[in-house]
């Protein structure tokens, strides 16, 4: 599965407990008619995957859902879901690549008025 959109939020890595177990959440704002906006964790060495991402930037996270079960000291179970992404990467703006020449529009070009209409060419069309 995954989610696409704009980086909200990159937090800072929390460690947890004595064995060093790493989280880092990013939020991302999806671009739909009610866009949304989905937290994210990653854990452990993929926290290092957010890196090289800043806000505001285009992304596209590949994700897998996870649930767990849990049960209070009152005896009740309760369920927990979370959102844990395991890649990212940068998605590639609508505006043309920086390496096309920019379209010109054909009203900027002139007429040649220089022809000459008796001179002959061996083109055989």
């Amino acid at each position: 599965m995954e989610v696409q959109g704009r980086i909200k939020v990159i937090g800072e890595t929390q460690t947890f407990g004595s064995n060093g177990f790493r989280k880092r959440e990013l939020v991302v704002t999806t671009e739909e008619q009610y866009p949304q906006h989905i937290m994210v964790e990653f854990v452990q060495d993929k926290t290092d995957l957010l890196n090289n991402y800043q806000v505001g930037q285009q992304v596209k996270v590949n994700i897998n859902l996870r649930g767990r079960e849990w049960t209070n000291p009152q005896g009740e179970v309760k369920y927990f879901n979370s959102i844990q992404g395991w890649r990212i990467e940068a998605v590639q703006s609508e505006a043309a690549p920086a390496d096309m020449p920019p379209v010109v529009p054909a009203a900027a070009f002139e007429p040649a008025t220089d022809l000459n209409t008796e001179e002959h060419d061996d083109l055989p069309f």
